[in-house]
This record gives C-alpha cells, sequence and structure tokens, in this order.
C-alpha cells in the first residue's frame, strides 16, 4: 500500500510535510516512554516503602503493570532488549515473575 499526500501539499513542501509529521510521531513516542519510565519509578518506589505490609499484593500488580507498559512502549520506539532497563531501574524478580520473566 502506497501513501500519497494530499494534492494541496504535492511537490516539496509534502515531503516537508511528512517529515514534519514525523518529526511529530517522534517526539510523542519519546514523551510517551518519559511518562511510562515515570510511572515505573514511582511505582517501584511505593512498593519498596511498603513492600512489607498488608499492601504487598496490589503494590507488585501495580508495579508490574508499570512495568509491562513501559516494556511496550519501549519496543514501540524500537528499543527491544530490557536487560540494561532491569538492572537501571532495579526492578525486582517479584515484579518481572508477574510478567512471565523467569
Amino acid at each position: 500500500m502506497s501513501l500519497r499526500p494530499p494534492s494541496h501539499l504535492a511537490g516539496a513542501s509534502a515531503e516537508a510535510a511528512f517529515d514534519a509529521l514525523g518529526h511529530e510521531i517522534l517526539a510523542e513516542k519519546a514523551a510517551a516512554l518519559g511518562r511510562a519510565g515515570q510511572r515505573v519509578e514511582k511505582t517501584l518506589a511505593r512498593l519498596r516503602e511498603n513492600g512489607g505490609d498488608e499492601h504487598r499484593p496490589q503494590l507488585l500488580r501495580d508495579a508490574a503493570e508499570a512495568v509491562h507498559g513501559y516494556f511496550i512502549q519501549r519496543e514501540l520506539c524500537g528499543l527491544r532488549k530490557h536487560d540494561a532497563v532491569i538492572r537501571e531501574y532495579n526492578i525486582p524478580k517479584a515484579v518481572l515473575a508477574r510478567l512471565g520473566a523467569k
């Protein structure tokens, strides 16, 4: 399937318009990745601070959901390997186990 610009954008301006759109998409992907990373940091901090009490199962669920979303957003950005981020965020094995990791 080929993609054609609208007729009013024909010529050199069409290329500039698509480049601007591509730039906008990349910027939104990066912003979404940043927001997902912040969510991971917050949920992991809550887990570390309150992980020993009766709220632990819910905190683990919240952290696993945030990490899962972050991994998906990374993959949408073309970043397929998560080993470095797991170390960087110090993601507990209990959270990774909820994602199916061994």
